[in-house]
């Protein structure tokens, strides 16, 4: 029986997380690698193609931003928040230098990346919460995050209620 192969969805998810952190603090991409590998489920990943999606979104940040910002209508690039910037670099990244990876994984993954719950608050953002700031439930991404402004509907609180019933946070 052959062994599993790394995931790049996994992989995307750790480039992800590395990306926003490196967003939140600055640093160069080394560093920002140096912080994906730290991340419990960097082994589950394609770990090359993590340190390719990262350090050539950190080393491209300017190039992405020029190339995004064209199709921004509601917005300007500055006003997005980290984690749809990095979802947006990570697959802007990805179609300029990966032709081999096909357009509808591109686009598919980048929408799963940004699953947004609403108010901005993204699966990315809960996972980061989850691994950094040692969220364990909705209520308490809620509370961390309404003293900065979130504020949630009542179904989009179900939302990330149900999310939270099926992770495995033990």
């Amino acid at each position: 029986m052959k062994p599993p192969k790394p995931s790049r969805r996994g992989a995307r998810e750790i480039a992800l997380q590395a990306i926003y952190a490196w967003q939140m603090t600055g640093g160069d991409a080394g560093t920002a690698v140096l912080h994906a590998r730290e991340l419990d489920d960097f082994a589950l990943g394609d770990a090359a193609f993590a340190e390719a999606l990262i350090r050539g979104v950190i080393g491209r940040a300017a190039d992405l931003e020029a190339l995004i910002t064209p199709h921004l209508t509601d917005r300007s690039y500055a006003e997005l928040s980290p984690v749809e910037r990095a979802v947006l670099c990570i697959g802007a990244f990805e179609l300029a230098a990966c032709p081999e990876t096909p357009l509808k994984v591109v686009l598919n993954e980048a929408v799963d990346l940004g699953r947004d719950f609403g108010a901005t608050l993204t699966e990315a953002e809960l996972r980061w919460l989850i691994t950094r700031e040692f969220a364990r439930s909705a209520q308490d991404v809620i509370w961390r995050r309404s003293k900065l402004g979130l504020r949630l509907r009542p179904e989009q609180v179900q939302a990330l209620e149900d999310w939270f019933a099926v992770q495995n946070l033990s």
